[in-house]
């Protein structure tokens, strides 16, 4: 039985999917604020605040684990360092979507920005 699927796919194939996700959230940590469109934020938040859950626990395993989805040793440097231990005694929800106002496109797309908290 066909189900509906969970993520979406931005028209693009899967592994461009991942590259995009991978990007933005090189971008986000780095940056700590970035804006995007509405949809590409909502689909970009559990990617990252599963890599924050990762680097708090600050092993090896957890370490291999986010760079392998990040791709970026300096991007897992800044995470391990600077944004994992703000967030040691919280539970979840690292990152705050804001959705900003219609700017004068024609293709009607919101837009967002994602900020870690």
């Amino acid at each position: 039985m066909a189900y509906t699927k969970k993520a979406q796919t931005f028209g693009r194939p899967s592994n461009q999917r991942r590259a995009l996700m991978r990007s933005l959230a090189r971008s986000l940590v780095l940056e700590e604020r970035i804006s995007t469109t509405e949809a590409k934020a909502k689909a970009m938040r559990p990617f990252v605040e599963r890599l924050v859950t990762y680097a708090k626990k600050n092993t090896l395993a957890s370490r291999r684990l986010t760079k392998s989805h990040l791709g970026d040793d300096e991007a897992v440097k800044k995470l391990f360092e600077s944004i994992a231990p703000r967030y040691t005694e919280r539970a979840g929800g690292y990152t705050r979507i804001v959705k900003r106002t219609m700017r004068g496109s024609n293709d009607a797309r919101k837009l967002a920005y994602i900020a870690f908290v």
